[in-house]
């Protein structure tokens, strides 16, 4: 009978050691800290639900700057053609109302009252693979059926190399293009200085990695099709920044019809690793990036 109750004790303390891996804590000032091994994400509810924090350890990945649209990581809708310039306070900048459903975070922002949608995020941990899913819903509350697709915008430092799977990146927005290498059946990118903004859009495979400072971070995310995304948009953008400032890596989802009522759910996967590799385009770099997001 001793045996029994020991066993059970050690079989509660591993499910206690898996919990608390996954464990969602109010930390200050509208921020939350999403637990699972030694990553850490914070996101803070009261300046737009954005992503403020993601790191291993006590390194970080995302830019810190604090200039405007210039750090951490957030949502918009898209296309952006329907919205122009700056991105809707209601799903970028204003408080999103915090919920704590065991291990998982809920943020709901604000109706937008121009454009009739509702941006809600959803943050869990796995345990199991070491990575946070974001689930982004966007509610139709406008009355009226519409169309629409989801879309992550992540900032980073202007260091280190990003690439995906694609065989091309175009120009978008008529700005200027950069200037990518494609090795491996892969787009690889070296971030670099430039005085000018310059985007480009690609089509890529359902995954985008960035590596940096001995991280890898890894974005896992649907494949489009050809054709499903908004006009003018695409699959995979990036953006960067005039100067040695920031580059956003974004991914966007399916352009989805919503009638009055209806929801879009999309969801991104979040991982982190260590790794010794160079930052240049490799076979090696290449398979640890697509083994993470398999």
């Amino acid at each position: 009978m001793k045996k029994h109750i020991i066993m059970l004790f050690a079989a509660l303390s591993l499910g206690s050691a898996a919990l608390s891996a996954q464990t969602v804590k109010a930390v200050e000032d509208g921020k939350y800290d999403i637990k699972v091994g030694d990553i850490t994400m914070t996101v803070n509810a009261a300046q737009g639900g954005k992503i403020v924090s993601y790191r291993l350890g006590d390194k970080e990945v995302l830019s810190q700057t604090r200039f405007p649209n210039s750090f951490g990581s957030t949502s918009w809708t898209s296309p952006q053609s329907e919205w122009n310039w700056p991105p809707v306070a209601e799903y970028d900048r204003k408080a999103f109302k915090a919920e704590v459903n065991g291990n998982v975070l809920v943020l709901t922002g604000e109706k937008s009252e121009r454009f009739g949608y509702r941006v809600r995020k959803e943050f869990k941990a796995d345990a199991k693979n070491n990575s946070i899913a974001i689930t982004y819903t966007i509610v139709n509350e406008s009355g009226e059926t519409r169309k629409v697709a989801p879309w992550e915008i992540s900032r980073v430092p202007n260091g280190g190399m990003l690439f995906f799977d694609a065989k091309e990146a175009t120009p978008a927005n008529n700005m200027k293009g950069m200037n990518f290498v494609f090795e491996q059946k892969a787009a690889w990118f070296t971030l670099d200085e430039d005085k000018e903004n310059r985007k480009i859009n690609a089509d890529g495979k359902g995954w985008l990695a960035f590596s940096d400072n001995g991280l890898l971070f890894v974005k896992k995310f649907q494949d489009l099709k050809a054709g499903e995304e908004a006009p003018a948009e695409a699959e995979i953008q990036i953006f960067a920044n005039p100067g040695k400032t920031f580059v956003e890596i974004e991914e966007q989802g399916a352009y989805t019809t919503l009638a009055a009522g209806e929801e879009l759910d999309w969801t991104v996967t979040w991982y982190l690793v260590a790794h010794d590799l160079k930052n240049e385009p490799s076979k090696a770099l290449l398979k640890l990036a697509k083994k993470i997001a398999k």
